[in-house]
């Protein structure tokens, strides 16, 4: 990473799409904190998903840049410290983030529970290195990966004696497309080593693969279980 920008804060305006994508893209490499604004709502969330997966950090701003007020709305919640987060924000991410995995478990769990000796089920969360080390950008998202772990954890006591397992996978940085080559350059991959004790960001597969894993009868006894794949930067 070219350390050019870091601990600066980058609004992107038009970040859904073209340029601002690329930009909002390269000022995440360049360490900074993109804050992404577009009246594409579906637009943002691709940027923002695009630089996360980078490993990088971005804020998602729905806002139409000839309004008045959706401006200064966006400018004010880009430089908002956690003390300053409104309750709405911060629910609304802990609702896609948190209660979203909340729901699909609560609706999944009459069809894994076992009260014989049968096989048992297994239960598979996603969270992330945020939610371990608290480097995630906003206190919502944060919070709602943490919460995740969690949940897990409790999943696995209470639901244990039922027969149904539950483990916890926290990705680090990932190459998927939505990265676009962000980890190609040069600067990308010098920071790799810095931050990465095993030098690459992993593969899809490669965190597919732990939870096949924890999926399958070879993990027939392991629950409970927060499993960072992360290439060891969680160790450090």
């Amino acid at each position: 990473m070219n350390p050019t920008l870091r601990d600066r804060i980058v609004l992107v305006t038009g970040g859904g799409s073209g340029i601002g994508r690329a930009t909002a893209v390269e000022v995440a490499a360049r360490g900074g904190l993109a804050a992404v604004l577009d009246r594409n709502t579906t637009g943002i969330d691709e940027t923002v998903a695009q630089v996360r997966a980078a490993g990088g950090e971005a804020l998602g701003l729905p806002a139409d840049v000839a309004a008045e007020a959706d401006v200064r709305g966006a400018v004010e919640r880009t430089l908002q410290p956690l003390a300053d987060v409104s309750l709405e924000t911060f629910n609304r991410t802990l609702s896609i983030n948190l209660a979203g995995t909340f729901l699909m478990v609560k609706y999944a769990l009459p069809h894994l529970v076992r009260d014989d000796a049968g096989e048992r089920t297994s239960i598979v969360t996603v969270a992330s290195t945020a939610g371990l080390r608290g480097h995630g950008f906003g206190s919502g998202y944060t919070a709602a990966k943490g919460g995740v772990v969690s949940l897990t954890r409790l999943l696995a006591v209470q639901y244990g004696p039922h027969g149904v397992r539950a483990n916890c996978i926290c990705p680090g940085a990932v190459d998927t497309p939505m990265a676009a080559g962000a980890w190609d350059s040069e600067e990308a991959k010098a920071r790799m080593r810095r931050e990465i004790p095993l030098g690459v960001v992993a593969e899809a597969a490669e965190v597919a693969s732990v939870a096949g894993f924890l999926l399958s009868p070879d993990a027939h006894h392991l629950t409970g279980q927060i499993i960072a794949v992360d290439g060891g930067s969680t160790a450090r």
